[in-house]
């Protein structure tokens, strides 16, 4: 036991995967875990494995500063559970020399954070935990995030962690510190009021391209093919005043523009929470842009709705749209096929071109027809927007998980490599680049 500040390091983990591409992708929990550390009077460190602007990276596009850009891959064998797919598999992220040259200058840390992320990503993160302890095998190592929260038992057979995190960590943050360290904070943090949370560290990243940004945590819904509910299963609210707060700390000190919506169900109650929230944005003034990665409920979308986001500054808007098979929607309820042309044709009124307008659409469901796949790309390109193919990934604890396991060609309760949305796990044939390269060019054909 000791009472000098402890030293803590978060690591966020390679990807392992046979595609990965940045799409606005930084780990917000454990950034959020610095800060609140680092408020305490920890002395805390980060190394990013998934890191494009690493010193050691030539840097040689510079587009890629806005955030989105092709990781760093190097070529790995394929996983043997997959002799029926035709793909190279591959380790995105930095040089794992780098990391260990970074892991060495950061100097031995009292207690390693470790995320995680997609569940079929494991195995990057078997091999980030080995290199850490390779480096340092005393400290503990302590994993959190979606892998370790939904694959619990998988993650302390595998990973070599030293402690499995379940859940929001922030609850837990300052109790693994004490336990590991014996070092006790002499303050109190409330981790349920999000305007008690510092905002996340992300100045100790090597730039900040943009600025991921939570108002909201969990959501009101419970679609059948999705983890929301189970990784965060309250649901809360920051206020517009602390969402201004943010905005203009990054905006006027840090200079950054372009900020990514990481809310689960920004729309949801919108007169409760977005209206407000786009209100006091707009009334700051701030000249910055938005992006919607993680989709938007398209019931939310008022004549009211559009125009604040439009004059908020709402630039890559994505809607949760699923499937324009309305008739057959059996995995959730969330719109009508009313609703959906409805709120496309507010966001045109509010200002909003074709090509800022996206619709995502689940590919490769238990029992999905081609027909209907085909069917949702026409209906989306005839409101005049963009279909977004999105790529289904079995999940366990979802309501949708059995019929997963009854359709698919692996058996996907053995290992969580094989819900790899890559292969499309839940078609019953062998993987088929035509099969896909068709629906794309479906999507690309004016």
């Amino acid at each position: 036991m000791t009472n000098d500040t402890p030293h803590i390091l978060l690591v966020n983990p390679w990807i392992h995967d046979f595609a990965a591409y940045d799409f606005w992708a930084r780990p917000l929990g454990l950034l959020t875990l610095a800060a609140i550390l680092r408020r305490q009077g920890c002395r805390v460190s980060f190394i990013d494995c998934l890191d494009r602007f690493h010193p050691s990276a030539p840097q040689t596009d510079p587009a890629a500063r806005n955030g989105r850009g092709p990781y760093r891959k190097t070529r790995l064998p394929k996983p043997f559970q997959f002799p029926d797919v035709a793909r190279h598999f591959a380790r995105y992220g930095i040089e794992p020399a780098w990391f260990r040259k970074d892991l060495n200058e950061v100097g031995r840390p009292d207690l390693i954070l470790v995320t995680s992320a997609m569940t079929y990503w494991y195995t990057g993160v078997c091999e980030t935990v080995a290199a850490i302890k390779d480096v340092y095998p005393q400290p503990p190592v302590v994993l959190g995030g979606i892998y370790a929260t939904l694959c619990p038992k998988h993650a302390r057979q595998s990973c070599g962690a030293d402690e499995i995190v379940t859940g929001a960590a922030e609850a837990v943050v300052l109790d693994l510190v004490k336990s590991h360290t014996g070092w006790a904070a002499s303050s109190l943090f409330n981790p349920d009021h999000l305007d008690a949370y510092p905002f996340p560290a992300l100045d100790l990243q090597h730039q900040i391209p943009y600025v991921p940004l939570l108002t909201t945590r969990g959501c009101p819904f419970a679609c059948a093919y999705c983890a929301a509910h189970l990784l965060e299963p309250r649901r809360m609210r920051r206020s517009p005043e602390s969402v201004v707060a943010e905005l203009t700390h990054w905006h006027r000190r840090w200079g950054v523009s372009d900020f990514v919506m990481y809310d689960d169900a920004f729309l949801a109650d919108p007169e409760g929470h977005a209206v407000p929230v786009l209100d006091a944005i707009v009334r700051s003034g701030l000249r910055i842009r938005f992006h919607t990665p993680n989709a938007l409920h398209i019931r939310g979308i008022t004549a009211e709705t559009a125009r604040l986001m439009f004059e908020a500054g709402f630039t890559t808007l994505r809607l949760g749209l699923e499937t324009a098979v309305f008739e057959d929607r059996d995995f959730d309820r969330k719109v009508t096929a009313a609703e959906f042309h409805r709120a496309v044709r507010w966001l045109k009124n509010a200002g909003f071109g074709s090509r800022q307008i996206g619709a995502y659409l689940l590919v490769g469901l238990p029992e999905q027809e081609t027909a209907a796949i085909v069917r949702s790309i026409d209906t989306v390109k005839r409101a005049g927007i963009t279909p977004v193919l999105a790529y289904y990934a079995p999940i366990p604890g979802t309501a949708l998980w059995d019929r997963a396991l009854n359709a698919s060609r692996y058996d996907l309760a053995t290992d969580p490599l094989y819900t790899n949305n890559a292969v499309l796990p839940c078609r019953r044939e062998p993987f088929n680049w035509k099969w896909l390269s068709d629906l794309k060019q479906l999507v690309d054909e004016t």
